[in-house]
Parts: structure tokens; C-alpha cells; sequence
């Protein structure tokens, strides 16, 4: 069994997807953890909001296997793919880290927007603070004490992946 965590997010109806999508991990994945949930302003294009969690669980599928099934859960909820990186999406799931492998640059793991994200770094560490960076040999926590990624751009809407409007 391998030890994985996700980012989770989405700005087109937001909580449903964003609830079923955690609904789906559960029912698929054991001892599955969810960070809280928090709203971050769209980045590289004018669009909603997005909610963004982080989702930490261990499996049973290698990594390619893994990425199928992220990629079949976000058809599942009506993700369209276009050429924009940066554009609207019903749900986005990316593969941050599985257990300690580095598979850069062959493949983008660990996920380069650990590092460059805040919607991804501080979720990250709620729910892995000791968990060594694959290719820094640093903990999560460390790396989000010392980054310089804007905490305040995320406003907290959920605690522990519950709701609390």
C-alpha cells in the first residue's frame, strides 16, 4: 500500500463537485484524510473562485494507474479539457505525492505546485506537516514555514472537508 496525497479544486459548482469527489475517494481509497477546505481567487484568468483541499489516502494502484483514475473521476464530473492551463473546471485532481518517489522530470512527482502554490502547500501540510518533500529532503512543514506563498489569499469555508457556511 502506498501512501498519496491529491489537490482537489473547483470553481463550477463548487460544493457539489467538491462533495462528491470526496464522497467517491471515500468510497474508493482507505484511510482517507481531507485538509479543510478554503476559497482562492482564480490565478491566470478571470473566473470564479475555486475551493481547494488537499486529500492524503493510500492505495493499492502504482502511480500511472492512480492518474487514470484521477483523470476518469474528474470526466466523471464533466471536466472539459481545452489547451488553457489556466481556465474554469468542474473538478481538478492532481497527484502531489506518492510515498517518496521522484519520478521528475519523466513525470511532474512530486507536483511542482507544492512548491508553487498556497492553495496546495498549506493544505498539504494540515494533513502531512512530517512528510519528507521527495526531492528537498524537507518536511512539509518546514517548507510551508519558510515559504513566501500568500497564506491570506485562502479564506477557510470547511473544517475537515465539512462545510460550515
Amino acid at each position: 500500500m502506498a501512501s498519496v496525497y491529491v489537490s482537489i479544486g473547483s470553481n463550477i459548482e463548487r460544493e457539489s463537485n467538491i462533495r462528491s469527489c470526496m464522497q467517491c475517494l471515500q468510497a474508493d481509497f482507505t484511510n482517507v484524510t481531507f485538509s479543510s477546505i478554503y476559497e482562492t481567487p482564480a490565478i491566470g484568468f478571470n473566473g470564479n473562485p475555486f475551493f481547494n483541499l488537499v486529500a492524503g489516502f493510500t492505495t493499492e494502484f502504482d502511480p500511472s494507474a492512480l492518474r487514470d483514475y484521477l483523470r476518469k473521476l474528474e470526466d466523471a464530473h464533466g471536466r472539459v479539457r481545452n489547451q488553457d492551463k489556466y481556465s474554469a473546471r468542474t473538478l481538478d485532481v492532481d497527484l502531489l505525492l506518492y510515498d517518496g518517489l521522484n519520478l521528475q522530470p519523466e513525470i511532474n512527482l512530486p507536483h511542482s505546485d507544492i512548491l508553487a502554490y498556497p492553495f496546495v502547500l498549506f493544505p498539504l501540510t494540515e494533513i502531512a506537516p512530517n512528510v519528507l518533500h521527495p526531492t528537498l529532503g524537507r518536511s512539509l512543514s518546514a517548507l510551508a514555514s519558510e515559504s513566501n506563498l500568500d497564506r491570506e489569499s485562502l479564506r477557510l469555508v470547511a473544517l475537515d472537508g465539512k462545510f460550515c457556511f
